[in-house]
């Protein structure tokens, strides 16, 4: 069954075991680990967004950076739960990182993704993000990737 009311709220302490949970279910290589993701709930130059349906129903997450002086924002991350998949969590988390990049002035969002993920390249290409560039040997695994870019005006 579908997610009804996603909701998009900053990412607390007490989210720190799903963060890593899911994690740990989305990536085989290049996950963020516990110490990088408590280092990014604290920090000014990050934001780690989470989606749900209530306090005990966690969907997904999104960690985006932003650097100081740039107009551009980078999702660093984005994760659902494969039950949720195609349901719309992911176009609300890309949707509330996209509000706040605005809100920080950002002029852009640049992204980069694995070649073979076609779901979320499609996600992506729907959502109106333009391929950048090919990345050869991008990942830790040796795969390809696609850097990406939507502007935000």
């Amino acid at each position: 069954m579908p997610p009804t009311n996603v909701r998009v709220r900053s990412a607390e302490l007490s989210d720190l075991d799903d963060l890593v949970a899911l994690e740990e279910h989305s990536f085989t290589s290049d996950r963020l680990s516990r110490a990088q993701f408590r280092r990014h709930l604290d920090s000014d130059s990050a934001k780690v967004l989470v989606a749900s349906t209530g306090p005990h129903r966690f969907l997904g997450t999104a960690v985006v950076f932003f650097r100081k002086r740039s107009g551009v924002a980078r999702l660093y991350s984005i994760a659902t739960h494969h039950a949720t998949r195609g349901q719309g969590v992911g176009s609300a988390l890309l949707d509330a990182v996209e509000q706040l990049a605005r809100r920080r002035r950002c002029r852009a969002l640049r992204l980069e993704v694995r070649a073979d993920n076609t779901g979320a390249v499609r996600l992506y290409e729907r959502l109106g993000y333009r391929r950048l560039c090919a990345l050869a040997k991008y990942y830790e695994d040796g795969a390809d990737g696609w850097r990406y870019e939507k502007p935000l005006d």
